[in-house]
């Protein structure tokens, strides 16, 4: 085999492992999420990068007696009354799914219904029995991040 005929055999073979590489990752994307969550409207994925220094949300988007679930970020920001809020793991304590949803002051988990208290992240229903640990939040003007 000559040079330029090894050269060209190289460079075809690392064109192929580079497409494949690209449709690997195309596929890995798509089924990706990282959550263990199925999505659902009350969970939301904020526009910045999650290391603290973007905002989660607007306080305006966190309904009061509700909340929003931030699968990426691992929290779950709740406002138990009027301009109060309050942030704690999203991972059920139970056996760790994701929780999915708060409404009327208690947070559920959609694995074995688990409900905690939106205002303190105490249980209100098993089978869970340890509370929701609490997340540093910061609240100013109008925006919330973690801490």
């Amino acid at each position: 085999m000559s040079a330029a005929q090894e050269i060209q055999v190289h460079v075809g073979r690392r064109a192929v492992v580079a497409a494949g590489a690209t449709g690997l990752a195309v596929v890995l994307t798509a089924c990706g999420g990282g959550s263990k969550d199925s999505g659902g409207s009350d969970t939301v994925e904020p526009a910045g990068e999650g290391d603290g220094a973007a905002p989660l949300a607007a306080t305006a988007d966190i309904p009061e007696g509700g909340g929003v679930v931030f699968a990426d970020q691992g929290v779950v920001v709740t406002q138990p009354q009027a301009g109060e809020f309050k942030a704690f793991s999203s991972e059920c304590t139970h056996q760790g799914c994701a929780v999915k949803g708060v409404a009327e002051g208690v947070i559920t988990c959609p694995c074995h219904n688990s409900m905690f208290d939106a205002a303190t992240g105490e249980v209100r229903g098993g089978p869970a029995t340890t509370p929701l640990p609490e997340k540093q939040i910061r609240v100013e003007g109008g925006s919330i991040t973690l801490a």
